[in-house]
């Protein structure tokens, strides 16, 4: 009888969990990691008690919204791969990649400067990313849309670069697809 009355708590807690992340990405990539705990319980609609519950300190909830949105890339990436052509679904991961890099050095810097080793943490999500995108890569190559003595590591350097490059320009469209049309022109073979 026990067990059945704490059944709806765990789906409350688990709802407060997903709530608190979704405010929380929303908020941290919007506004910066600057934005206190407190705010983040305040619009998630839960006290701060619950948020420490789930997230005893900032770093941690930090890091479940970097690790959230690392498997989020990764899930929307293998979607692309099954729904679109090969030279499509490469440039579109691109596009992807690049616009969900936003904050992230952010997020990175503040739990390095915590002492939280980054790269340990989001090992696994990352490892997973960067065995879909060597599958996009090697599938637009071999179509022939993408340049063949471009490798894995190339490839992930000027996603990184174009994503800082992007973070310089704002949120403004027009020069942003420049970026993207320059930087797929070189990708395309000669």
């Amino acid at each position: 009888m026990g067990g059945a009355q704490e059944r709806p708590l765990r789906a409350d807690a688990v709802r407060n969990r997903a709530r608190l992340l979704d405010v929380a990405t929303e908020v941290f990539t919007a506004r910066g990691v600057s934005v206190p705990t407190e705010e983040i319980a305040r619009i998630a609609g839960v006290g701060v008690g619950t948020l420490f519950r789930h997230f005893p300190t900032k770093e941690a909830l930090l890091e479940a919204v970097m690790v959230r949105r690392l498997e989020e890339m990764a899930a929307q990436t293998a979607q692309l791969a099954a729904e679109a052509g090969p030279a499509e679904a490469f440039f579109a991961c691109f596009r992807l990649v690049v616009d969900q890099s936003a904050g992230k050095n952010e997020f990175a810097q503040a739990l390095a400067a915590a002492g939280v080793n980054v790269h340990a943490s989001l090992q696994e999500p990352t490892m997973e990313i960067q065995a879909r995108l060597a599958d996009l890569l090697t599938g637009a190559q071999q179509a022939g849309a993408v340049r063949p003595e471009l490798g894995l590591p190339e490839f992930i350097a000027l996603l990184a670069g174009v994503g800082r490059a992007m973070e310089q320009l704002g949120a403004d469209p027009a020069p942003r697809e420049r970026i993207f049309e320059v930087v797929f022109d070189g990708l395309r073979p000669r």
